[in-house]
């Protein structure tokens, strides 16, 4: 095969650029392995494969402490443990401040009589109290049904407790009287006892009826009333009686309680007056 002149001129020129640029590379290459006549590189071919990898490099030295990080969220609470065993007794403490004073309790069941005790000494003489008032409504009535025909002598009882000695006694009869004469005049007297006694403190207490025509019958309501001191405290028996007059030597005809009832008042009176 023929070449062109122009393309043998291009061929001699290659190999001396490809030489001067092998030589720049390396110095270790020998001029005599270079020919004038090499051709154009080939292609790169592909890459080969991994080589085993090499061992682990030795630990390097350990270095300085970094910056301390911001400080981060906090996280949420734990599950609580198991309780610990109970502590030590502590020591006692200061005591407190007293409370306020409770509400009374109930008043409790009444307990059982006590032993009797010793007797006391005799206590001294106390000053003389006060002169008081006698209860004013110790009093009492007794009170009958009945027609009495008699001309002298007692006619009704009636008790009474007096409780002071200074006091009086004040009495009264209410009831139905008369007194009968026969002829010419005529008197009855009705009087109280205490006792059996008649009222000395001061005098006695009485009531008289008189009369002076016959055969007259005055059947009236009557009333007798006084008061007599003097009278000791205890029982005291009151009696109402009938009988003569203080001037004259007989009894007449006498009546008591004619179709009406009879009574007897009697009450415990201060003393009187000075």
């Amino acid at each position: 095969m023929r070449l062109l002149p122009g393309f043998v001129v291009i061929v001699a020129v290659m190999p001396t650029i490809c030489l001067t640029d092998r030589q720049n590379r390396s110095t270790d290459v020998s001029n005599s392995q270079i020919s004038p006549f090499a051709g154009v590189p080939g292609v790169p071919g592909s890459p080969g494969r991994n080589g085993v990898p090499g061992r682990d490099g030795r630990d390097g030295i350990k270095g300085d402490n970094g910056m301390k990080g911001e400080k981060g969220e906090r996280g949420h609470a734990g599950v609580s443990g198991i309780r610990g065993p109970s502590g030590g007794k502590g020591n006692n403490g200061l005591p407190g401040e007293a409370g306020s004073k409770g509400n009374a309790g109930k008043t409790g069941p009444r307990g059982p009589l006590g032993t009797k005790g010793n007797e006391g000494r005799k206590g001294e003489k106390g000053e003389k109290g006060v002169t008081g008032e006698v209860e004013k409504w110790n009093w009492k009535q007794c009170v009958w049904d009945r027609e009495d025909s008699k001309n002298s002598g007692l006619l009704q009882n009636c008790g009474f407790k007096k409780h002071n000695n200074s006091s009086a006694l004040r009495v009264a009869y209410a009831g139905n009287l008369r007194v009968r004469c026969n002829s010419g005049t005529c008197c009855s007297r009705w009087y109280f006892t205490f006792n059996g006694q008649e009222c000395r403190g001061p005098m006695t207490i009485e009531g008289i009826l008189y009369g002076n025509t016959a055969n007259d019958n005055p059947l009236r309501h009557r009333h007798i009333e006084g008061y007599c001191e003097n009278i000791p405290a205890g029982d005291v028996t009151i009696g109402f009686n009938v009988g003569k007059c203080r001037y004259t030597s007989t009894t007449y005809d006498a009546y008591t309680g004619w179709e009406s009832v009879s009574r007897i008042m009697v009450q415990e009176a201060p003393p009187p007056q000075q």
